[in-house]
């Protein structure tokens, strides 16, 4: 049986619609919120690839590009590069970026060893060069994730001071980030 004209039609806006809402996700700007209304960034203790505890206090005095990505993700892939940049420009200063793997809940794995095994191949052949720890579903519900990628940009006291869902602006993040920066 032939497909029917409507039935094309029907399949070509559904894609014209999946195509709008992935380039709707891109190019993602964010606010900073001012000082004094900002939270504090939900707490965690998450391990790195070495088996070392992290949390946000590990970071005071930094700002942190915090991100929440999955190695299956088509918009955490594309933002990494922009990522990858930004840490090499802000070297020397108190800025890291670091990427949370979430591909424990992403890609319905069984535990953090099978999620490392996807997760470290990654980070090589990508090169990322910021700090990786790998996440799970407690935090996925405290930062109250619906959607990645996600990024929290956080000031040197570990509060929040900017969020973004979906793929990042990168002139933008460096603008949130100079200002940050700027800050006493």
């Amino acid at each position: 049986m032939q497909p029917t004209r409507s039935a094309f039609a029907l399949l070509a806006l559904s894609l014209a619609l999946l195509t709008q809402s992935a380039r709707a996700q891109q190019d993602v700007h964010a606010p900073l919120v001012p000082p004094a209304a900002r939270k504090p960034a939900p707490a965690f203790h998450l391990l790195d690839a070495s088996g070392k505890t992290k949390q946000p206090a590990s970071y005071r005095g930094q700002i942190v590009l915090l991100n929440f990505w999955a190695t299956t993700c088509g918009g955490c892939i594309l933002e990494i590069p922009s990522f990858i940049d930004i840490e090499k420009a802000y070297q020397g200063k108190p800025f890291t970026a670091v990427g949370i793997a979430m591909d424990i809940s992403y890609d319905d794995l069984k535990n953090p060893e099978e999620a490392w095994a996807k997760v470290r191949p990654f980070v090589a052949s990508h090169h990322l060069n910021y700090p990786i720890i790998m996440g799970d579903t407690t935090i996925a519900s405290t930062y109250k994730l619906e959607a990645y990628p996600a990024t929290y940009l956080l000031d040197k006291s570990g509060r929040i001071a900017a969020t973004y869902v979906g793929v990042v602006s990168k002139a933008d993040i460096e603008s949130n980030i100079n200002k940050l920066l700027l800050e006493k």
